[in-house]
């Protein structure tokens, strides 16, 4: 067994997940901690540190056996100096958490946005591995995703590369995003946005449907939508038609300027497997160059809620000079 471990961590809304990893590469222990957002998010930096210590001391590992910690944060982050810029969901703000950690818990933290290292995870030990190149679709409550370039996260000069939720891809008629921009990806993409699209079109009865005769419109979700579609529902199909459309065209765009190897689609609407993937590579080869499709595979991704943690321990190791793979 290995005398010195890698820590990842994975900060999310309403869960804290870690992951303990030998220096060699392998997950040995997983747990979570609820994230206590009160007081903006002022009380966290010690519940990890406790929350670590105390599964370190389960394992019989020091603290001086852990060698360095990766972490991962929804939000703008400046990555050279370990500061979360602006985490809205958690409330911080110029928040110096990396820096906070490694004080109190002796190890060198490195620090990046929560979907770059769930892409990195994918690339290091899930469906992206063996890849040089990949771009990676989060679809979930949002879109989010990451950029890997010859195994390299790729940041961009205000750290925003990556955001493929906020391309935009219908400037005309689009919604209005979260971000303040109109006819993002992510507001007809995501679960948010399919939901949304569900209603809109039942309400003006644009196409027949059964799809609320089993749930509540307040708990409707993608789960029930592609259910509704493998019986033919007209409306749930047009609703994943439409955003297969446009995840379609947005990797198209993507993958002309970058030509990666493989596309990684994850989050939690990547359950629906080949109903989902299928039209979106049907969309992929009608906008991409065809020299561009040719190369690219898509493939759904396979770590699920360990893409994180997997990723930010990816991240540790690599920025330590130690990653125990090629990747």
């Amino acid at each position: 067994m290995s005398n010195t471990y890698l820590l990842g961590i994975d900060v999310g809304g309403t869960a804290i997940k870690m992951a303990l990893f030998t220096k060699e590469g392998p997950m040995i222990k997983k747990w979570s901690i609820p994230t206590d957002k009160r007081e903006k998010g002022s009380y966290i930096p010690d519940d990890i540190e406790r929350s670590v210590i105390k599964e370190l001391e389960n394992e019989r590992i020091t603290l001086e056996q852990l060698e360095g910690v990766g972490l991962g944060v929804p939000g703008f982050v400046d990555i050279e100096n370990g500061t979360i810029e602006f985490a809205v969901n958690i409330g911080w703000r110029d928040f110096p958490l990396a820096k906070i950690l490694s004080k109190n818990l002796s190890v060198p933290v490195f620090l990046d946005n929560d979907a770059n290292l769930a892409a990195a995870g994918e690339y290091w030990k899930g469906a992206g591995r063996s890849a040089k190149d990949m771009i990676c679709f989060t679809i979930g409550t949002g879109v989010g995703g990451g950029v890997i370039v010859g195994g390299n996260i790729v940041h961009g000069v205000e750290g925003m590369a990556g955001e493929v939720g906020h391309i935009t891809v219908d400037p005309f008629r689009g919604k209005t995003c979260n971000c303040g921009k109109t006819g993002c990806l992510e507001t007809v993409a995501s679960a948010t946005g399919m939901v949304s699209s569900v209603m809109e079109k039942r309400e003006n009865k644009e196409y027949p449907t059964s799809i609320l005769q089993s749930t509540s419109e307040e708990k409707l979700t993608t789960k029930e939508i592609f259910e509704a579609a493998a019986r033919k529902d007209p409306l749930a199909t047009a609703v994943i038609e439409e955003a297969a459309l446009y995840i379609g065209l947005a990797a198209a765009n993507a993958c002309t300027l970058l030509n990666p190897e493989r596309i990684v689609i994850g989050g939690g609407v990547s359950a629906a497997g080949e109903a989902l993937l299928s039209p979106i590579q049907k969309y992929f080869q009608r906008y991409a160059l065809e020299k561009v499709a040719k190369g690219t595979e898509f493939v759904i991704a396979e770590l699920g809620n360990d893409a994180g943690v997997t990723g930010a321990a990816w991240l540790a190791a690599k920025s330590l000079g130690i990653l125990p793979e090629n990747h």
